[in-house]
Formats: C-alpha cells, structure tokens, sequence
C-alpha cells in the first residue's frame, strides 16, 4: 500500500491535500536524474541559467491568485496580505543580479611564470528542505541562486505545504527550465535519511526546528555533504530612551505577531528600557486587542489560526506556566479562540528568564516584555538565549546603535526596523539558530566550493 502525506487545514481542521510519498528506489533515481543533467546545465551560459530562473519566478507571480487563497488553507495566513511575491521576487532578483561577479573567478596573477585563479565550481545535486510559514520565500532563498551557481535542485516541502513545491516546480517547467534540473518531490523522514547518508547531495539546505537539525547532521555524517541550517530563534528587541516609541510599538508588536508569530526572525522578546515601559505596554495593548481573529479566507481577518493545532497547544503551554509563575497577561481571550488552531495573541509582563516562553522558541502570537535600566542589563538579557537569529536595536544614535550590535551574538542586527529579511545581506545565525548562510554573495559562495588553478608557463 502506498504511503502518503496530507496537509491538515487550520482552518476546519480537513484534510486539505493529500501526496503519495516516494519510496527509496524511486527517489535516489530522481537523484540520478539530477545528478545525470548537472554537468550539462552548469555549462549552458550563465547568463541562460539566469533568464530561465527569472522566468520561472515570474511564472509564480502570475499563479499569484491562485496561491494566495492556497497558502490560506495550508497554513493559515489571512488572504487580505495578499501572499509572498514580492519578498520571493526581491530575492531571486538581487541573487540573479548579483551573479556575474558573486560567481566570477578571483584572480590573483597571471604574469610571465604564473597563472594563478580561483574559480567557484557548483556542488552537484542541491537538496532544499523548506519549511511552511513562509513556504515560497523561504524555498527560493536556496532554489534560485542553487541553480543559477549551476547545481540541480530537489526540493522537499514541508508536509503543512504541500502544493507549494508542485506550485513553483510546474511554473519553472512552464517557463523553460528542464524537469531533470529542478525537482520538487515527497518524502517521509526515513527516506530523506537514507538519501543523506548515501551521500546523494554535494550540499543541503534545511530550515526548521533544531531537532531537525541534528537529525539532518546525523544523517550527513561521514560522508562531508555541505550544510546550511537555520534553526529557530528567539529574536529580541531592545527600545533606547530616545527610540521613536510609536515606531516602535508598532514595529516591534507587528514583527511579533504578523502570520500569527509564525515568522523565523519574529520578535519573541522585549526589553524596554524603564521610563518607556509603561507606555510602551499600554501602546502595545491597544494594538493587539484591535486585531480581529478569524477564517484567514474573510479578507477582514488580521490574524489568522496557527498553522495546526499542535503548534498552538505549545504557545498556550508556554502563556500558562508563565501565568502560573508570576506573569501578567494583559489580552483577554477573543471571541474567536477555539481552543485549537485558532489561538488568542497574548502580550506578557512580569516575566522572566526562568520562564520558558522567554527562553523557548514560541513560534507564535506570544511575546514577553521587561523593563531594562541600561545597555548592559539590555545586552546580558539579549545574549541569555540559546539562539542568535537577528535583533532589534530602538534609538535615534546609529553610533550606539553599533556599539550595542557588537555585543549581541546574534546573525543580524537590525536598526529602528525587524522581522526582515534583507537580500543583499547574508542571511545567518548563531548557536542553535545554526550554521551557513544565504543570499548575499556569500550564499553564491556556501552553494560552491573553491577550485584553485596554479598554471605554470613553458
């Protein structure tokens, strides 16, 4: 009997759609396939490579209509945001853009005895394991400059989003990029080991919980397939006494609730320094008990389920045992709130680091905030964490701003904004958030390795 995958919709909890999984034999011969078609994609012109996966990703945004509502179903975001092409576009685009000289050859002499360079040589076989919150920007972080370096691409979806890997596989087909290029395929997890530990990718990508993580890296031993992972975090924000507070608030309380939390880089922690506090709290209330929980279809709805039941069991575990310990919860439970996917978003106070929703990733409507006296308390309380994924500097000093940045171990620091993701940037972390890095010209070089020539002239 074939197994399968199914997609539970938040919204009613309906099997929303349903995939046969491939089995072991099939699945390292689709590897084949890909390994088999790498040699020769990698030799067409880099400017073809471009414009195929240019096209492909416009061929996405013209599917925009039909995605929108899809990603509603799967994992639950109000169609009203209108999906996530721009972000998918801005970073297919900066990567295509930055190709030529990302993926140039570094020379460094060519005289009468010598010519010496380094070229940058694609790993082979790309395998991208996406997750599902922001299942299409998330996935083209990796597919587009993957295949524009030259390598082949399989690419495994979360269970949650199922028709996104489908989606963007039959658009880059649409638009001319080879099928023995770019796969999208269906795996359990047995078999995704399997395929690891035979070696079977020159590089993988894996975005996703840290235990996944680990899982990924027991499966890749010995055998010195190159890694990125990104893992989680518990991404903090830091207000000055001369920050702009309404920006601030509304900034900082969006980047924590925004896809009902479900965001990589969301903000899960607040330190306000203490003659802002108050005020800050109270702004932050107002904008949380404006929100309307809802059917992610009703183009009203601002904040929409979490994307399974399972996952709002664990935010509402961590509201509770902080209640329990001292903290305040300031948001009384919505209407809405069905006790499932559909989960009420909660602002704390009276919270502290021995609280686990101050210390676990939440991954949802949650965050705690804490008054801080200065710099230094904000910089231990930002670096007590076992994550460093990005952080949220407030103040009008861009001086200060970096000398508090320095401190923080963390992947990115952002300035008077959050819950970002910035193309020209390498997107990174620390500590358990993983290891690598994407887009940027370092990501063109985490998807190749160096080869070195050393001519000598007769």
């Amino acid at each position: 009997m074939t197994k399968t995958v199914q997609c539970i919709s938040p919204i009613d909890g309906s099997v929303y759609a349903e995939r046969p999984l491939v089995n072991y034999v099939a699945a390292k011969a689709i590897v084949g396939e890909l390994a088999s078609a790498q040699a020769e994609w990698a030799a067409r012109p880099l400017h073809e490579r471009i414009d195929l996966v240019m096209a492909g990703v416009a061929a996405v945004g013209a599917l925009n209509d039909e995605i929108v509502p899809e990603l509603a179903h799967q994992m639950g975001r109000p169609i009203r945001y209108g999906g996530e092409f721009g972000g998918f576009s801005e970073r297919a685009s900066h990567m295509a853009k930055i190709a030529q000289e990302a993926l140039s050859d570094i020379s460094v002499s060519d005289d009468d005895q010598f010519k010496r360079y380094i070229k940058r040589i694609p790993h082979g076989v790309v395998l991208v394991i996406a997750p599902w919150n922001y299942p299409y920007m998330t996935a083209v972080n990796t597919v587009a400059p993957a295949l524009i370096a030259g390598n082949t691409v399989l690419l495994k979806h979360a269970s949650q989003t199922l028709l996104v890997g489908e989606r963007m596989a039959d658009a880059f087909y649409s638009a001319g990029v080879p099928k023995d290029v770019f796969q999208n395929i269906f795996l359990d997890h047995d078999v995704t080991g399997k395929l690891i530990g035979d070696g079977s990718f020159g590089f993988i990508n894996f975005t996703g919980s840290v235990g996944g993580g680990k899982a990924m890296e027991q499966a890749a031993v010995g055998t010195f397939s190159g890694m990125g992972l990104e893992l989680g975090g518990k991404d903090p924000g830091y207000v000055m006494e001369d920050a702009d507070l309404d920006a601030a608030v509304d900034s900082l309380i969006n980047g924590a609730m925004f896809n009902s939390g479900q965001c990589c880089c969301g903000i899960e922690r607040i330190y306000v320094v203490e003659s802002l506090f108050d005020t800050f709290v109270e702004k932050a209330v107002e904008i949380v008990n404006g929100y309307k929980l809802g059917n992610p279809l009703d183009p009203e709805t601002t904040l929409g389920p979490m994307a399974h039941k399972h996952v709002a069991e664990e935010v509402r575990g961590q509201i509770s045992e902080a209640v329990e310990a001292g903290a305040k919860a300031h948001i009384a439970t919505f209407a809405e709130d069905d006790g499932g996917a559909y989960l009420t978003p909660q602002i704390l106070t009276n919270v502290t680091h021995d609280m686990r929703v101050m210390r676990a990733e939440s991954f949802g409507p949650v965050v705690g905030i804490m008054p801080v006296k200065d710099d230094a308390e904000a910089i231990s309380l930002m670096n007590d964490s076992d994550f460093g994924l990005t952080a949220s500097l407030w103040t009008k000093d861009i001086g200060r701003a970096e000398k508090v940045a320095d401190a923080i171990e963390t992947g990115t620091v952002f300035m008077n904004r959050c819950d970002y993701l910035d193309p020209t940037l390498c997107w990174t972390g620390c500590k358990d958030t993983g290891r690598g890095g994407g887009l940027s010209v370092i990501g063109y070089h985490n998807l190749t390795r160096p080869k070195s020539y050393h001519l000598k002239k007769v």
